[in-house]
């Protein structure tokens, strides 16, 4: 293709920070704004010299020389729903700014469509959701799924991976069910199954199929100790769980980079599986989100941003030092940022003020797969309001993820319809890499 970075990774794995994760107190800073503005967090030296980020991510700080900032993200759309789905599948819900739940005709995840475009098969899955599925605040939002391409082209969806000492702990080989049973009742199955698209009709034919790649997903993963092995956080040693953190996105990021071992394309780690789960729960760290429109500098610094720090950096370093970032791009984002102004809004629970929604301009990272280490995308201005250079779109971030992996961008497929699609309308961001 001739794209900067076009087939370098090996797999993706897409951080998602559900809720809008503030750009002010994070990766882009304003300590010469208004105080209204600049919060109450300082901005803290980092590796690179000159680049600063918010002073309650320390560790990430200290690795900033391994990964890129984007500043300069942009879009219209409001609220979590539509933007999340704008974000998980590079394209703007049809009805902006409102909170739709999934329906059969949305446009596939990034997964899904990898699954239709490029199936690799090193693993029975193309792309599995970790900590999911992604709530909005109570109800699973929209573009999470097949969508129009239907149920056998999505991603395996696994929840709190550190419920229990197995992920899955069904993968456990049973004495009773050799693999020779296993194969034995994998042939009944689709025997007894042959007739039922002419006995049923054409929908009920389509529902089977579908049914008929999810079983036999189920058997490939059975059948396979690369999977079991690949899916057993047990096997690490309790210094490498602990540095992640003993907690749900901490150990689903564990989880990615064993999954990247074993040959998944693409894993996406919700990092917080609800939007705002504080409303209910505001003791449990692990309930937040980062729809901080209220009680934001708090919840930040006592409930996000410590477990973020450690769990994102440790993914990172620990992908280096194996030798995996190379070959693998990790991209974190969310589907917006938070506003410049802040407010306390009394329509939501919280006693301080907080910050809004705000799609205008956010902040994004990105690292290896030929991504250029240390450097800052983009730029906003004094509030970080605006981008005020190289301004992008999720869009843009798709297809930079798809290019990584070998695909072009505007590769044509088929919707429900049979009408063409390309891949992404957006470009990959060929200014990132080295």
């Amino acid at each position: 293709m001739g794209v900067p970075g076009f087939g370098k990774a090996r797999s993706v794995i897409l951080v998602y920070t559900a809720g809008g994760q503030s750009q002010l107190e994070t990766w882009d800073p304003k300590p010469d704004a208004p105080e209204t503005v600049r919060g109450e967090f300082l901005p803290i030296a980092t590796s690179v010299p000159g680049t600063f980020v918010g002073e309650h991510m320390p560790r990430l700080a200290r690795l900033a020389d391994r990964y890129s900032i984007v500043r300069s993200l942009s879009h219209d759309d409001f609220d979590h729903g539509s933007a999340g789905y704008l974000a998980l599948t590079g394209r703007y819900y049809p009805q902006k700014s409102s909170n739709p739940p999934p329906r059969p005709t949305d446009d596939p995840t990034f997964g899904a469509l990898l699954q239709r475009l490029r199936p690799i098969g090193r693993f029975p899955y193309e792309a599995v959701h970790l900590n999911g599925p992604l709530l909005i605040p109570a109800e699973i939002g929209p573009g999470q799924d097949g969508g129009f391409l239907g149920r056998q082209y999505e991603p395996l969806v696994l929840g709190n991976v550190n419920s229990t000492a197995d992920t899955i702990p069904s993968l456990a080989p049973r004495i009773e069910l050799p693999l020779t049973r296993l194969a034995a009742r994998a042939r009944l199955r689709e025997t007894l199954d042959r007739s039922c698209a002419s006995v049923e009709g054409q929908l009920a034919g389509s529902q089977c199929a579908d049914m008929d790649h999810l079983y036999r997903q189920a058997f490939e993963v059975l059948a396979s100790p690369i999977c079991r092995e690949a899916f057993d956080l047990s096997a690490e040693p309790d210094e490498v769980r602990d540095r992640y953190g003993r907690n749900r996105p901490g150990q689903a990021c564990l989880l990615a980079r064993r999954l990247v071992e074993a040959g998944v394309p693409l894993v996406t780690v919700f990092w917080n599986y609800t939007i705002r789960g504080q409303d209910k729960t505001p003791a449990s760290t692990e309930t937040y989100g980062w729809d901080t429109h209220n009680d934001i500098f708090e919840a930040l610094k006592v409930h996000l941003l410590p477990d973020f720090d450690v769990g994102f950096s440790a993914l990172l370093e620990d992908l280096d030092q194996r030798g995996l970032l190379d070959q693998t791009l990790v991209v974190c984002m969310g589907e917006f940022g938070r506003a410049p102004r802040i407010a306390l809004e009394p329509t939501f629970a919280g006693r301080t003020p907080g910050r809004k929604h705000w799609p205008s301009a956010y902040s994004a990272v990105l690292a290896g797969a030929g991504i250029a280490r240390g450097a800052v995308y983009g730029g906003t201005d004094r509030f970080a309001a605006q981008p005020r250079s190289h301004r992008l779109g999720p869009w843009d971030m798709a297809a930079t993820m798809f290019s990584a992996l070998g695909v072009n961008p505007a590769t044509e497929y088929l919707d429900s319809q049979g009408r063409p699609l390309t891949v992404s309308v957006g470009q990959p961001i060929t200014g990132l890499y080295q």
